[in-house]
């Protein structure tokens, strides 16, 4: 069979023989197409819808793309052997004329030279073969990649970056005796270049806004003391784009200051591409939100959907006996953790799952690590009463009993399954919310479902499951329940059209609400009285069987997008309330970063130059983020949602710290601009 020949198959696993569908076993990953397709995934090469697979082992990569690089084998006639002084010959004439190039060190421009007596190079008499020549370049290469790393102190995991491969590409292309940018190249010029192309970006995005619309973030940080800054970036299904941090230190608590900083990106956006603007839930931006709505009637105000619902898992972490579990479950992980020994034997056990999530926020990662250990608890139960445990030095010590008991310990075990069925559901919610997809038709039917497990699990009792439902409605009705929740439940049609899910009144309001603040004009609201109907009744295109086999298979968008052309307005008004987000958790800033530009002091060409190395830095980290994804908006089906596979959080690193010690000395030409 192919699948015992090819050696890919050690990387990936068939997940839908039919659709010839296979999970990649690093970023987990899934594509149609059979492992071919899954080659150039490993191999980071991209070829059409193919993302490259950020996790993949170097080595693993490398023996991919030798393997997609190796033409068929042909049979070929045999040559005749030649004679071994003629085949020196020819060998020592070739490495004469074309062999490795003398070594040209650094450009020596405001920087320390890199001694290249490290590796010297090998003389014409001691040159390999032709094939080994060629692999002594790439070996040579990766040494001096190597060494720019070391001599930099840049991190490792820059080596993961999609741009890492890409700068490799673009300089290969280029003819032998290219010159890298220098110094001053990099810091003006070439930022106003790349800084230019982010901006011709930008203006495709307003093209697509009129369509799709957009949501703008409005993430904000604050040291607890004196310094307040807010980062403003605008999304929508194909990707993000930074705006610019604001210093508000003296004004966090100011509703009046807070809602002119509102305004004023609102309109920079266009107030006729922005749907909803997602703040922080505290006071003065509650405030300064609701103050938006009212002045601009079509916008919509949310919080963060993902901060909204740590806040239910912390606040169900208050009941005593939920925070004795979630705190013994914590005590059992740190003592795992806090010793290499102990920790690779508990990998051993478990086939080297882990049990804590240290990327995700507190709540969910007490949750999630609770989870681990219940699913792991006849594992940590072995681990202990095993024989290398029981012969170690760690078995005697009083700490280790102590945990040792716990583990053993029955009403622990009762507690932990009975807190993570109570709460399983709400992470779940923050899952979908909190990563890469719009999740805006989903969160409405996700708090529904969350009560209806609670409830189902507790047996109907309601001094059992009142408690955890007046958390959840307390958070719910009070701060995160918008009428574009209920609008986008309600033009969802795996929820509209699902004879298992209740359209309440609550629902059906909100989308009345919902729908006078989009329609901005008379007609807009004519055509969309008329069309309601069609859609409550799936008439026309939004009931033959293809449109009836979507309502699950596509996206609500793609749905709308497809099968809505018989109602245009209430069609146009679907895709642009179902392509938003619910929460900005995923955008995990840097906040040193702005914490740089906002408390030393600098002259204004300084300022500028900066502002624009950030707004560059902070783009193509976005951009990365954005190819990194599939690009494509998938369906959501609650119960097919696994929150122990990795989140989107985990996989993408935070924007990386900015260096700004480049500002020193501009040049003229920097300071005065072009």
């Amino acid at each position: 069979m192919v699948r015992g020949r090819d050696a890919c198959w050690e990387h990936c696993v068939l997940v839908d023989a039919t659709r010839q569908k296979v999970r990649c076993n690093y970023c987990r990953r899934e594509f149609s197409g059979g492992v071919y397709r899954m080659k150039f995934h490993l191999a980071q090469i991209k070829n059409k819808d193919i993302v490259p697979c950020a996790e993949v082992p170097d080595d693993v990569r490398d023996h991919i793309q030798s393997v997609l690089s190796t033409p068929k084998k042909q049979k070929t006639p045999k040559k005749p052997k030649m004679d071994k002084t003629v085949a020196n010959g020819q060998q020592n004439s070739s490495s004469g004329s074309g062999g490795l190039h003398p070594n040209q060190g650094s450009s020596g421009q405001h920087g320390s030279t890199c001694p290249s007596l490290l590796f010297p190079r090998p003389s014409p008499s001691e040159q390999p073969a032709v094939d080994d020549a060629s692999k002594q370049k790439q070996d040579d290469a990766d040494k001096k990649i190597a060494i720019f790393f070391f001599h930099n102190s840049i991190p490792f995991g820059a080596a993961k970056s999609i741009c890492y491969q890409e700068m490799v590409d673009a300089i290969a292309e280029c003819s032998v005796g290219y010159k890298a940018p220098s110094y001053e190249k990099l810091r003006c010029n070439l930022l106003e270049k790349v800084k230019g192309d982010i901006l011709d970006c930008y203006k495709k995005y307003r093209e697509d806004w009129k369509e799709s619309g957009c949501t703008v973030f409005c993430n904000s940080w604050s040291d607890g003391r004196t310094r307040s800054f807010i980062i403003f970036s605008v999304t929508y299904p194909k990707g993000t784009l930074f705006l610019k941090s604001v210093d508000v230190s003296g004004h966090e608590d100011d509703a009046s200051y807070l809602f002119e900083l509102l305004e004023s990106v609102v309109l920079e956006v266009g107030l006729e591409n922005v749907i909803q603007v997602i703040t922080d839930s505290t006071a003065s931006y509650v405030c300064a939100g609701r103050h938006l709505m009212a002045k601009y009637s079509s916008l919509f105000w949310s919080p963060c959907a993902s901060y909204c619902i740590d806040k239910m898992l912390e606040d169900i972490s208050k009941q005593d006996w939920v925070g004795i579990v979630l705190e013994e479950a914590k005590r059992i992980a740190r003592y795992i953790y806090s010793d290499a020994w102990i920790l690779n034997m508990m990998r051993k056990f478990t086939g080297g799952r882990e049990l804590m999530r240290p990327r995700i926020t507190r709540s969910v990662e007490n949750y999630l690590t609770l989870r681990s250990i219940v699913i792991q608890e006849d594992n940590l139960k072995h681990v202990f009463s095993h024989s290398e445990w029981i012969s170690s030095i760690y078995s005697r010590r009083s700490d280790a009993q102590a945990i040792k008991s716990l583990v053993y310990l029955e009403r622990f075990w009762k507690s932990a399954r009975e807190a993570v069925s109570v709460t399983e559901s709400l992470v779940k919610i923050v899952r979908i919310v909190d990563g890469d997809m719009p999740a805006m038709g989903y969160i409405y039917e996700g708090i529904e479902r969350a009560k209806g497990a609670i409830k189902a699990y507790y047996k109907g009792i309601e001094e059992k499951y009142m408690p955890i439902w007046d958390i959840i409605d307390r958070r719910w009705n009070m701060q995160l329940h918008s009428p574009l929740h209920a609008a986008a439940a309600f033009l969802n049609p795996s929820i509209f059209y699902n004879p298992n899910f209740k359209i309440d009144l609550r629902m059906r309001n909100g989308f009345q609400e919902a729908m006078l603040k989009m329609a901005t004009t008379e007609k807009d609201k004519i055509e969309i009285t008329k069309e309601h109907p069609v859609y409550i009744n799936a008439q026309g295109a939004l009931g033959t069987d293809f449109a009836i086999m979507g309502r699950t298979l596509n996206a609500p968008g793609d749905w709308w997008a497809s099968y809505g052309y018989e109602v245009p307005t209430l069609q146009r008004v679907a895709i642009r309330i179902l392509s938003q987000p619910c929460s900005f958790h995923w955008c995990r800033w840097n906040w040193s970063t702005f914490e740089t530009i906002h408390t030393k002091k600098r002259n204004k060409p300084e300022l500028e130059k900066l502002n624009d190395l950030v707004f560059v830095h902070c783009n193509l980290w976005l951009q990365t983020i954005c190819e990194s994804r599939d690009g494509k908006c998938k369906p959501v089906i609650f119960d097919e949602i696994d929150v122990s596979l990795e989140w989107p959080t985990e996989l993408e690193p935070s924007v990386p710290l900015l260096d700004d010690s480049w500002l020193d000395n501009l040049p003229f030409e920097c300071i005065e601009g072009p």
